[in-house]
């Protein structure tokens, strides 16, 4: 098995390609060893001192770490995706797919702007989505309100010191472009 590996705009995250299928359905964001517990793989990457996060997607990790130099933990990243493949283990453990997205609270926009909502939601999958996984991350819509979309970043986007022009000068330049109503956007 060869892993390759990508650098993304965020120096803390590193971007890990098995070249084979990680996760079905949603991606996934762990940020805590009490919040990987779902997953045998994530568990296993948050083992290695100096981890700080791990985000599956649906063909890559993304792992984010503190100040320790990739030279000394890279390796052992390397061999804890191996070796996880290697085993035949699942990503996720059986019945946690269920609840795949835990989050923090309900999406939020009033009832009149579900509209507008759908083609928010329809330009993040289609534009936004694909080009911020290639960076290693994912994008979630949160709500909207008075002209304010609320986003939430996520992998390497997440604490990437570029993510503030991404959501102003790439999405929010993108939405208020084509849908009329959009004012700004907001990490959150």
């Amino acid at each position: 098995m060869f892993i390759q590996t990508e650098a993304t705009p965020n120096p803390a995250t590193l971007k890990f390609l098995p070249g084979r299928e990680v996760l079905v359905g949603e991606p996934r964001d762990f940020r805590s060893v009490d919040a990987a517990a779902v997953s045998p793989l994530a568990m296993g990457l948050f083992a290695i001192s100096g981890v700080t996060g791990v985000f599956l997607g649906s063909d890559f990790i993304s792992v984010t770490k503190d100040d320790t130099n990739w030279a000394h933990i890279k390796p052992a990243i390397l061999g804890v995706i191996m070796d996880h493949f290697l085993s035949g283990k699942p990503v996720i453990a059986e019945g946690q797919a269920a609840g795949a997205v835990s989050d923090n609270g309900e999406e939020f926009f009033d009832a009149d702007d579900k509209e507008m909502v759908e083609v928010i939601k329809e330009l993040l999958a289609t534009r936004v989505r694909p080009a911020v996984a290639m960076d290693g991350g994912d994008i979630i819509f949160k709500g909207f309100k008075e002209g304010t979309v609320f986003l939430h970043m996520q992998g390497a986007c997440s604490g990437c010191p570029s993510s503030t022009a991404t959501l102003k000068n790439g999405i929010e330049n993108l939405l208020r472009h084509f849908v009329p109503g959009v004012e700004a956007v907001q990490q959150v």
